[in-house]
Order: C-alpha cells, then structure tokens, then sequence
C-alpha cells in the first residue's frame, strides 16, 4: 500500500550511540507508528514493529505482527488515530510509553482506550515490541496531546 503522498512522515533523529533517547524521540517515535497505522504505510510498518511484537486488542485478542499486518493489508483498519497527554519511561534499551488514545475505525465506531507500548532497542533500531490497549466507557472528557 502506498501511504497517502499529502501526509509527510516525521521520523525522530537517532539518538547519539549509547545513550538513551528522551522523552520527545519516543513521543514523535509513537507519532510516527500510529500515523504508519492509518495509512497503511507498510513499509513503516515493518521498520516499527519488532519481528516479536504482539498487540493485545481491547477486546483481549492477541495479534502477533503478522495478523496485524494482515488485517492492515486487508483494508483500511483506523481511520484516526489521536493520542492524549503520554507517560513515557526510558533506559538505555527500553522504552514504556502510556497514553489515552481515540480510535476512529472507518464503520465509524469510535473507541477511547488506554494504550501502552514497549520499545526495544534492536539492531534495526528502536522497534515496538508489545502493545496493549484497555477500553475505556465514553463518559468523560478526552484531550488530545498538544
């Protein structure tokens, strides 16, 4: 799948060798999966997400990379993909990132959950190696990061 030309990936600098990236390498590195997510960008797709990875869906269902990267392919899966004020934890070669997410699917259903990932520093780079999401009731006001 060709992701949409008008959309500019930002991808984080690498960080210095040896030392650990901050805080806003692993906001924009979140940014920049998401994004891949929604347009289908298989080739950030693959570059993002360790041979490894799992996703636990909010309906408890494990994915590991390839059925997510099926159900990409199949079609488009997120229309949107919003993410609120995040938590990040860092050492030299993992990352745990924590935030609200609005999941908009193209039926239009829209889902707010909690969303973590795990970043692991891999030869190929920084790659996500798990992700969870928990639904979270409608009630209640959702802000977008700034």
């Amino acid at each position: 799948m060709v992701p949409d030309p008008s959309a500019t990936e930002v991808l984080p600098p690498d960080p210095m060798p040896g030392a650990a990236p901050g805080e806003a390498f692993f906001r924009a590195l979140e940014h920049t999966r998401t994004r891949a997510l929604v347009d289908r960008d298989l080739a950030a797709f693959e570059r993002l997400h360790a041979p490894q990875y799992q996703l636990i869906t909010p309906a408890g269902k494990v994915f590991s990379r390839q059925t997510y990267l099926d159900v990409i392919v199949a079609g488009p899966f997120y229309a949107a993909w919003d993410i609120g004020a995040m938590s990040v934890r860092v050492s030299a070669q993992m990352a745990a990132l924590r935030y609200m997410a609005r999941l908009e699917f193209p039926s239009g259903r829209v889902l707010r959950c909690w969303h973590t990932d795990i970043y692991e520093q891999r030869a190929a780079g920084w790659q996500a190696v798990w992700s969870q999401a928990t639904e979270v009731p409608a009630a209640g006001a959702w802000e977008p990061e700034p």
